[in-house]
């Protein structure tokens, strides 16, 4: 199995590296996975070529190739006005749109205060979720105060297991199947300014009702 550790720390050493180094041990301590870590930063030239030529470099390239096979996945983004670093966001914006569909993702971030630390849920699980990952329960954030705090630790090893659990190919083949197969905005019926949509149609998949039709019905009864 594949585990791919995405780190989109900027400095070296970095609290996001150490962070990612963490999650991926806690992992690896539950399953037999050959790990791989993508440090973005190495790739930022790459990713803002690929935004502008539409074509990825070799080594991003292999990056993304990596992310798309991995039978599960670390991603972890330092805090950057109160959300996911651009350089996070970027390396995500040109995946392909159906590389992480049912693929089991820890996600984590580092800052350096705890007022942050709803950032995994406010940001990074939306993201992974329109990506139709299979968004881990929980999510790691490390303020600066956190470091060699127990707490921290336990929130790893219990993001670790949970990783281990879902890439057993048994559970992996299950979120996949599981996985809706067309984007969440798509599916979603276009609304009508003037109408309301209340039950479907089998011509379009759905009808569109005026609302004063409606109200002169709800007042009929």
């Amino acid at each position: 199995m594949k585990l791919v550790v995405v780190s989109a720390g900027l400095s070296s050493p970095s609290s996001t590296r150490l962070l990612a180094d963490r999650l991926t041990a806690a992992t690896l301590g539950q399953v037999d996975a050959e790990p791989e870590v993508i440090e973005l930063r190495e790739l930022a030239t790459e990713i803002a070529q690929h935004f502008v030529t539409g074509f990825p470099p070799a080594r991003l390239a292999a990056a993304l190739d990596a992310v798309a096979a991995a039978d599960g996945l670390i991603a972890v983004t330092p805090v950057f006005a109160a959300s996911y670093s651009g350089l996070f966001k970027s390396f995500f914006d040109v995946i392909d749109k159906d590389a992480l569909t049912g693929k089991p993702v820890i996600l984590g971030a580092t800052g350096g205060t705890a007022r942050h630390s709803l950032v995994t849920e406010h940001a990074l699980r939306p993201l992974f979720t329109h990506l139709r990952a299979l968004v881990l329960p929980t999510a790691v954030y490390a303020a600066s105060e956190d470091w060699g705090e127990e707490g921290l630790a336990q929130r790893i090893a219990r993001a670790g297991a949970e990783l281990a659990r879902f890439m057993a190919p048994a559970a992996r083949d299950a979120a996949r199947a599981a996985a809706p197969d067309v984007d969440t905005a798509a599916a979603i019926a276009p609304r009508s300014l003037t109408g309301a949509i209340t039950s479907a149609d089998p011509a379009n998949g759905f009808a569109v009702v005026p609302f004063e039709q409606r109200l002169a019905a709800l007042r009929a009864r």
